[in-house]
C-alpha cells in the first residue's frame, strides 16, 4: 500500500492511497481458498471446487468486499501517519465505471483519496496553577424539617365543612380553562383536590376561591406567566369556569413515625434522612456546577487552537436547531429576543467553538490521565436512559442503544467528560466557600463561560446539567394550568 499525501494546509489533509494489484490479486486468492471449503456448487463436491471455477462466479463479489474492507479500515491509514483524524474521513474514488470494473476484476491497482481534518496536537499544562472556589452551602436543620412538615402534608387528613373556604382548606374543583371564549387542550379537570395556599395552581388561581362555598360557580381569571413552559399559554389571559363540589377544613398535622410510616417508610428518622440526602444532593449539584464552571473557563483561557471545522459545524448545527425549534415553539422571532440572525449565528459559532475546543482538551487530558468509563457505568447509564421513556416503548429503546454504538456514545460522553473533572479536581487547588443559599442558587451572567441563549433561554446553548438543582425540583408545580398535570402536560 503506497500513501502519498497530496494536501496538507491547517488541520486539512488529503492522501491518496495506492494498493497494488497484486496485493489486490493477494487479498482475493486468500479469500477465495476460505471460501473454496464452504461453499456448495452443484456438480462439484464439498472442498474440490476449483479456485479459477470460484473466481468466475464469486470474484467480482468477493473483491468488492475487498475493496470496503479496506475503505473501512481507512482510519488505521490515517493513525499510521500519527494523526488523529477529527470525523470519519471523506473517502474520493474513481466514478468512471470502465475503471471500477477492471479493479473488481484484478486489472489494476485500487487507488483512492481520503479528505478529513485532524486534531491537533494538544500539549497538556501543569495544573498546579489553576486554582477554583467551590461554594458550600451547610443545609439547617429547620430547612430540612421544613421540608418534613411539607412532605408530610400529604398525610393530613381533612374533614367537610360548611361556609367559606379559608387558606389551607381543601377545595374539590371541576374546571374548564379557556382562551379567547375557546377551551384549550390541557385545561379541564374533574374532581380535583386543592388545597388553597399550596401554589400548585399558577399564581391567582388559588387566591381567587378563598371565601367561595360548596356548591359555587365562578369565573377565574389569570394571566399565564411569561416563562410558561408550554409557549403556545405563555404570557396569555385565561379564564377557569370553575365548580366548588366541596370544602374541607384540614386536620391536625402529626409528624411522627406513624407519619413516616404512612409515606412508606420505616420511621420518622429515616424519612429526615432521606430528605436531607435529598436537599443536600441538589445544593451539592450546583456547587458541582460552579465549579465546573470556573474550571473549564480556566482550560478554555489557557488553551487557545484552532478546532476542526466539521466538527465545530456539527456542534454549531445541534444548537442552531434546537434555537430554531425554540423560537418556532414560543411563537418568536430572533427581533423579539433583541437581535438579528447574523448577530445570533456569530454568537453559536463561537459558542460551538469552545465547547468543540474544550471536548477536545479534557479528551486529551482523560487519555493521558487513563480516565476510562467502565461497562457497568454505561450499563447503568443506558438503564436510567430506557427508564424516562414510557413502559411499552422500553425495549425498544433499549435495542437502539445496544445496536448503535454512535448513540451509545452519547451516553458513554457525559460519563467520561465528568470523570474526567474529577481527576482535575483532584489536581488544582480548590477552596471551599461558605456561602448562603442565595448566594448558591444566584444564577451566573455566564454559564461555563458561554453566553446566555438569547433566542433559547431556556436550552438551546445551556446544557440541561447546568439547571440549578432546585430549579429542576420546582418545575413540576409551574407546570399547570392551572394544575401541575393539566394544560402543560397535553400542551408541550
Amino acid at each position: 500500500m503506497q500513501v502519498t499525501e497530496t494536501l496538507n494546509s491547517g488541520l486539512k489533509r488529503e492522501i491518496k492511497v495506492t494498493v497494488p494489484a497484486d496485493d489486490m490479486e493477494a487479498k482475493l486468492m486468500a479469500r477465495l481458498s476460505e471460501a473454496k471449503d464452504k461453499v456448495r456448487i452443484n456438480g462439484f463436491r464439498p472442498g474440490k471446487v476449483p479456485v479459477q471455477h470460484l473466481r468466475k462466479v464469486y470474484g467480482k463479489s468477493f473483491m468488492a468486499e475487498v475493496v470496503n474492507e479496506i475503505l473501512n479500515d481507512s482510519r488505521s491509514i490515517i493513525t499510521g501517519r500519527g494523526e488523529k483524524a477529527a470525523m470519519q474521513p471523506e473517502v474520493i474514488m474513481t466514478e468512471d465505471e470502465k475503471e471500477a470494473e477492471k479493479t473488481l476484476a484484478g486489472g489494476a491497482d485500487f487507488e483512492f483519496s481520503l479528505n478529513y481534518e485532524v486534531i491537533p496536537a494538544i500539549e497538556i499544562k501543569d495544573f498546579s496553577d489553576v486554582k477554583v472556589t467551590r461554594p458550600v452551602y451547610d443545609v439547617p436543620e429547620s430547612e430540612i424539617e421544613e421540608q418534613v412538615k411539607r412532605i408530610a402534608e400529604s398525610t393530613r387528613s381533612f374533614e367537610p365543612k360548611d361556609g367559606a373556604a379559608a387558606e389551607g382548606d381543601r377545595v374539590t374543583i371541576d374546571y374548564v380553562g379557556k382562551i379567547d371564549g375557546e377551551a384549550f387542550a390541557g385545561g379541564a379537570g374533574s374532581d380535583q383536590p386543592l388545597v388553597l395556599g399550596s401554589k400548585e395552581f399558577i399564581p391567582g388561581f388559588e387566591d381567587q376561591l378563598v371565601g367561595a362555598k360548596a356548591g359555587e360557580e365562578k369565573t377565574i381569571t389569570v394571566t399565564f406567566p411569561e416563562e410558561y413552559q408550554a409557549p403556545h399559554l405563555a404570557g396569555k389571559e385565561a379564564t377557569f369556569d370553575v365548580t366548588i363540589k366541596e370544602v374541607a377544613k384540614p386536620g391536625e398535622l402529626e409528624i411522627n413515625d406513624e407519619t413516616a410510616k404512612a409515606l412508606g417508610l420505616d420511621s420518622l428518622d429515616k424519612l429526615r434522612e432521606i430528605v436531607r440526602g435529598q436537599i443536600e444532593s441538589q445544593f451539592g449539584s450546583m456547587t458541582r456546577q460552579k465549579v465546573k464552571r470556573q474550571l473549564l473557563d480556566q482550560l478554555d483561557a489557557a488553551y487557545k487552537f484552532e478546532a476542526p471545522s466539521k466538527l465545530v459545524d456539527a456542534e454549531f448545527n445541534n444548537i442552531w436547531n434546537q434555537v430554531n425549534r425554540d423560537l418556532q415553539a414560543a411563537g418568536r422571532t430572533f427581533a423579539d429576543e433583541e437581535t438579528t440572525e447574523e448577530e445570533a449565528r456569530e454568537e453559536y459559532t463561537r459558542l460551538a467553538e469552545r465547547r468543540v475546543r474544550l471536548g477536545l482538551v479534557l479528551a486529551e487530558i482523560g487519555e493521558k490521565a487513563g480516565v476510562t468509563v467502565a461497562d457497568e457505568e454505561l450499563q447503568r447509564s443506558l438503564f436510567e436512559q430506557v427508564r424516562r421513556f414510557p413502559a411499552n416503548q422500553q425495549q425498544e429503546v433499549f435495542e437502539f442503544y445496544r445496536s448503535n454504538p454512535e448513540a451509545l456514545n452519547t451516553l458513554r460522553a457525559p460519563l467520561f467528560e465528568e470523570k474526567v473533572i474529577d481527576h482535575l479536581l483532584g489536581q488544582v487547588s480548590v477552596t471551599d466557600n461558605k456561602v448562603s443559599k442565595e448566594e448558591l442558587m444566584a444564577e451566573d451572567d455566564e454559564a461555563e463561560g458561554e453566553k446566555k441563549a438569547k433566542p433559547a433561554k431556556k436550552a438551546a446553548a445551556k446544557k440541561a446539567e447546568e439547571k440549578p438543582a432546585e430549579e429542576a425540583a420546582d418545575e413540576p408545580k409551574k407546570k399547570a394550568a392551572p394544575k401541575k398535570k393539566a394544560a402543560a402536560k397535553d400542551a408541550e
